[in-house]
Parts: structure tokens; sequence; C-alpha cells
């Protein structure tokens, strides 16, 4: 038995004749082992610190982090048509030239060298509106995003649930069938016991053997499947599993099967994604539309020259001028027009993607709230079976001993206690577990919704140091 399942009942204290003294000392030491037992369910790591370290380090969100952050940077991206281009051009320019017929000296040929400057800045004034459409679609694209953040964030939250409810439970497993090696084997000594005097036959001891063996195979499982737990653990949670504990209260829950379905159609982020997304799509077409629209731009250059040549003044001349551009498209080889087709098949695709999405939500939530009622059903269920499997081994024990019962009998009895025990631990962490899994389908898995004790991640806050940022590379 581990030191978090220790509880007070399970402290048997033997009535001895003890010497003087050995009163004390049995109850400090009965003290220190109830401490111990208090410390270590207070020092245990509840399913809330255990959320919250998911959140803080779970690479998954990370990573979602990064490409939102990404995504971020396409309005800025979006609102530079609506800013001047600027731009330098210099040339120099080192010549010979030998012509006699223009040289002032026969034979002899001429150099010269030149350099100039050009700064132009070029203004689009109209570009079909795709300007405008590009900056609302690339706005509904960072709220598709933030909405796929929080999706992750579910599932990454719904995995720690998962992986610390099976820690839990596989623990209690292994516990249980460690005790069960520990019964039979005193059941086989017993049974060895009986045979030598004759009570038993032969059949009764290699029962009992076969029991025992079952069992340590069923230990040797039990513990292959806890380690694989404890990897799932540290690989969502960040850490090794300490001291866990079954959690004392479930979450708040919705209260029907209605209520769930209205807070998922308002919540779900898969949903809302969707909907962004059709949005951005709608944007879409609208940008590819504006390329068979006029585009108007002006454009301003300044341009310093110098020319310097043998024999000859050196000439300096500034031109500066504006012009603008109307440009009209005729026809473009179909590309345009397909690329508006194209936008249109993608607007539609993303509108019924938003029916898919909600019917997929609907069933989700429907099979969670399922879920959650057949655990609670068996639960109920398991526990009076254990009371059951318990009385009924008790009665086959005092049957046995008066020899109606035989051997088998008292290991087929143990047997339907442990498998009554092994189901309820596991009813209750699949409990917890769809609880959870309901919350994840409404789309209430989120740290700020939980409450967890973490600064949660403000995903505005990039956004609004980015959109309209003018300079820089760095983040």
């Amino acid at each position: 038995m581990t030191a978090d399942n220790i509880r007070s009942s399970d402290v048997r204290i033997r009535k001895k004749p003890a010497p003087h003294g050995t009163g004390t000392v049995l109850a400090v030491a009965l003290s220190a082992m109830l401490l111990l037992g208090s410390a270590t369910q207070a020092s245990a790591e509840s399913l809330m610190r255990a959320l919250s370290s998911a959140y803080m380090n779970n690479p998954d969100i990370a990573a979602e982090r990064a490409r939102l952050r990404a995504t971020d940077e396409g309005v800025a991206k979006a609102k530079s048509g609506w800013r001047p281009q600027v731009s330098v051009n210099a040339n120099a320019t080192v010549g010979h030239t030998h012509s006699n017929r223009s040289q002032p000296i026969v034979g002899k040929g001429v150099n010269y060298d030149s350099e100039s400057v050009t700064i132009s800045l070029t203004q689009p004034l109209f570009n079909g509106f795709k300007t405008v459409e590009s900056v609302r679609q690339a706005k509904a694209a960072v709220k598709a995003g933030r909405q796929n953040l929080l999706a992750v964030e579910q599932q990454v939250l719904l995995d720690a649930v998962n992986a610390y409810m099976d820690v839990v439970r596989d623990r209690e497993i292994v516990r249980l069938r460690r005790r069960n090696i520990d019964v039979l084997r005193e059941q086989l000594k017993a049974t060895r016991a009986r045979f030598k005097v004759g009570e038993i036959t032969k059949t009764d001891v290699e029962q009992a053997k076969a029991a025992l063996a079952k069992a340590r195979s069923d230990y040797a499982q039990a513990r292959a499947q806890l380690a694989a737990s404890m990897a799932a653990y540290e690989r969502v949670v960040g850490h090794k599993p300490g001291a866990l504990r079954f959690p004392r209260r479930l979450p708040p829950l919705p209260r029907s099967l209605r209520d769930a379905l209205v807070r998922a159609e308002r919540l779900n982020p898969a949903i809302l994604a969707a909907a962004y997304q059709a949005t951005a799509a709608e944007h879409g077409v609208k940008v590819a539309f504006g390329d068979l629209l006029p585009q108007l731009s002006v454009t301003a250059s300044l341009t310093a020259k110098r020319d310097k040549r043998e024999g000859s003044p050196v000439s300096r001349t500034r031109d500066a001028r504006i012009m603008g551009t109307l440009t009209i498209p005729i026809y473009q080889g179909g590309m345009v027009h397909a690329s508006v087709r194209e936008a249109r098949h993608n607007a539609e695709a993303a509108r019924l993607g938003v029916s898919s999405a909600r019917l997929t939500v609907r069933k989700q939530v429907a099979a969670a709230w399922s879920g959650l009622i057949a655990a609670r059903q068996v639960i109920a269920a398991a526990s009076a079976q254990v009371r059951a499997a318990r009385a009924a081994l008790d009665g086959v024990r005092q049957e046995y001993k008066v020899g109606s019962r035989t051997t088998l009998d008292v290991l087929n009895a143990r047997q339907a206690l442990l498998d009554a025990q092994v189901a309820l631990v596991t009813a209750r962490a699949e409990k917890i577990k769809a609880a959870y899994g309901l919350l994840a389908a409404i789309g209430e898995l989120t740290a700020t919704r939980l409450g967890l004790s973490v600064a949660a991640y403000d995903p505005t806050e990039h956004y609004r140091a980015v959109k309209n940022k003018l300079f820089g590379t760095r983040r």
C-alpha cells in the first residue's frame, strides 16, 4: 500500500502485553503514520495543478501560439497595400571614348564618368478594393486562428485529464492486484496445510497455485499499463507523476443535454473557427475579383545626375516629376476569371464546413453526455457489485471452513470481488474523464473557464503590437 492510500482504518494495533512505555511508543508511531498520510494527501498533485502545468509547459500549445502570431502578421501585410513604396536607384559609369572625328587631338581618346541617384515614391490610390478586402480577410483569419488555439488548448487539457486519471486508476489497480497476490499466497499456504492433514485433495492445491500464477500475470500486466500511463502523463503534463488522487468534486456541468447543446453552439471553437474561415473565404472572393477592376496610382521621383567629360565642364542636372498611372485590365488570358471562380468554390466549401462542424459538435456533445450518464450508472452498479461480492466471499469462506465449499469456490469468489473492485475503480476514473470530455465538447475546457492558477495567454497582445507596425523584422 502506498503512502497516499494510508487511512486511519488501515492501521491495526494488536493488543499484547507490553513493557512499560510501549504504549506511549505505539501512540507516537500511530500519530506519525497518520500525519504522514495526511501530509502525503495534502502534498499530492491535484488535477488542477496538473492542468496548470500542462497549460504552461505543453509544446503543442506553444506551437499553436507561434502559428497564431504568424497569422497576425497577415493583417500588417494586407495593410501595406495602402502605404507607399519608396525606392532608391543609383548608377555610376566610367568610360573611355575613342573617335578621330570628335576628339580634340588626333589619335587620343576621351575619358568620361557619370553618376545618378533617383528616389521614387509610388502611392496606390485605387486597386479594385483589394486592400480593403485583404485586410478584412486577414482579420477573419486571425479570429479563426484564435479559435484554433482554444481548440488545441482544450485538447491538451483533456489529454492531461485523461492521463491524470489513467495514472490514478492504474496505480489503484496495481495496488489491488498486488494485495490479491498476498491473499492468494496465504490461501495457497493454508491449502497446503489442509492437504497435509488430508482434509482436501491435491487438486485443491493445484487450483490455488494456478490462481496465484494468474494473479502474478495480471499484476505484471497492470504494472506495464501503469508504466505506459505514466509516460503519457509526462508527455502531456511536462513532468513525471508524483502522488495523485481522485478529484474530490466535478466541475460545474450543464443540467441537461439541451443546455449542453445550446452552450456548445455558442462556445465551441470548432464551430467558431469554421464560421470565421467562411468569412475569410467570402472576402477572398472580393480580393480575387479586384484584379478585374481598374488600378490607379501616382508616382513621384527626383533624379540628380552628374556628367564629367574630359575637356568639357562638369554637367549637373536635377529632374523632379509626378506621374499618374491608370491601368484598365482588358484580358489576362482567363487566369483572373479562373481565380475568381476558384475563390467562390472555396467560399462555398467553407460555408458548408460550418454546417459540418456544427453537426460534428452536436454528435460529440451527445456522446459525451451519454458517456457521463453511463459512467454514473456503472459506478452505482459496480458499488453494489463490490458489496455483494464481498458478502459472498465472506459467506463462501465460512462455508469452506465447515467443508461445504471447495477451494475453487473460494478462489472464484475472490476473483469476482477483485473484478468488481477493478470495475469500480475504472468507472470512477471514467466518470471524471467523461465530465471533462463534456466540457471540451461544449467549449468550456479552457484555462480561463476552469480558473487555473496560471497567467492566461493573451492572443491580442501580439496582434496589437504588429497590426500597424511599419518597420522591424524582430517579433
